[in-house]
C-alpha cells in the first residue's frame, strides 16, 4: 500500500474545490487498493522524517505558505532524494520566491487571464494521465499561465488550444501555453496539472482519471484503478 501525503494548506485565496478534492482523492484511494491518503493543512506536519513516510507528495496549496526555509528544504530534498509530487492547479502559486520549489515544479504562476470554457489539445495521448482523453476536448476552467516555465524543461501533455481565447489578454508572444506537464528532478518524478479550480472540475471522471493517472506514473505503474 503506497503512502501519499495530500496537503491542502492556504494562505490567501481559499479554493472551494479542497473539501471536495480531498474526498475524491480519499475515496479514490480506498477504490483503487493500492494507495492511502493523508490529508493535512496544518503547515507544522511538514518535517524530513515524516516526509519520509510518504512515497507521494499531493499538493492542492495556495499562496505564500507559512514554512520555515528548513521544512521547505525537506519538500524538496523529498522528491530529489526519489519521492513523487504531484502539484494540482494552486500548487503554482504556492511558495512563488522559493526558487528550488520552482524549478522542481517547473514554473511558477504568472496570471490567470482566461477564466471561461477553453478546447484543451492533447499534446502526449501515451502517458497514463492522458491516454483516456480526445484529442482535444472543452473545458470550463481558471487557465494558468507561468513564469520560469521553459518548453525544454518539461514534457507538456496538454496545452491551451490558443484558437479558442483572445490571446492578446496572455504574456506569451508564441501563445503557447501549456497546462499539464511531467518531469524529473534530481531521483524524483513530478506531474503537474494547472486545471481543476471548479469543484465540479473534481466531480468529472476524466479529472478523476486524469489526476489518478498522474500519480500512477508518479508510483512507476500503468493504472491505479478503474473509476465507474
Amino acid at each position: 500500500m503506497y503512502e501519499v501525503f495530500l496537503f491542502t494548506a492556504t494562505e490567501g485565496y481559499r479554493h472551494t474545490h479542497l473539501t471536495t478534492a480531498v474526498e475524491v482523492l480519499t475515496r479514490l484511494g480506498e477504490h483503487s487498493g493500492k494507495f492511502r491518503v493523508y490529508a493535512t493543512e496544518e503547515c507544522g506536519e511538514i518535517s524530513e522524517k515524516f516526509l519520509g513516510r510518504f512515497s507521494c507528495l499531493v499538493f492542492i496549496t495556495c499562496g505564500d505558505l507559512k514554512l520555515s526555509d528548513q521544512q521547505k528544504d525537506a519538500i524538496v530534498n523529498f522528491v530529489d532524494r526519489g519521492g513523487g509530487f504531484v502539484g494540482i492547479h494552486s500548487a503554482a502559486a504556492s511558495m512563488q520566491n522559493y526558487s528550488r520549489y520552482i524549478e522542481m515544479l517547473g514554473g511558477v504562476f504568472h496570471s490567470h487571464p482566461w477564466t471561461q470554457e477553453v478546447n484543451i489539445i492533447v499534446e502526449d495521448p501515451d502517458h497514463p494521465a492522458t491516454r483516456h482523453l480526445p484529442r482535444t476536448f472543452r473545458v470550463k476552467d481558471e487557465v494558468y499561465v507561468f513564469d520560469k516555465w521553459s518548453r525544454e524543461k518539461v514534457n507538456v501533455l496538454l496545452r491551451l488550444d490558443p484558437g479558442s481565447v483572445d490571446l492578446s489578454k496572455g504574456p506569451r508572444s508564441d501563445g503557447y501555453y501549456a497546462l499539464a506537464w511531467w518531469k524529473t528532478f534530481g531521483s524524483g518524478r513530478v506531474f503537474y496539472t494547472a486545471l481543476g479550480h471548479y469543484t465540479c472540475t473534481w466531480r468529472e471522471k476524466w479529472f478523476q482519471e486524469h489526476i489518478l493517472g498522474g500519480l500512477a506514473w508518479i508510483l512507476g505503474l500503468e493504472k491505479l484503478a478503474e473509476i465507474k
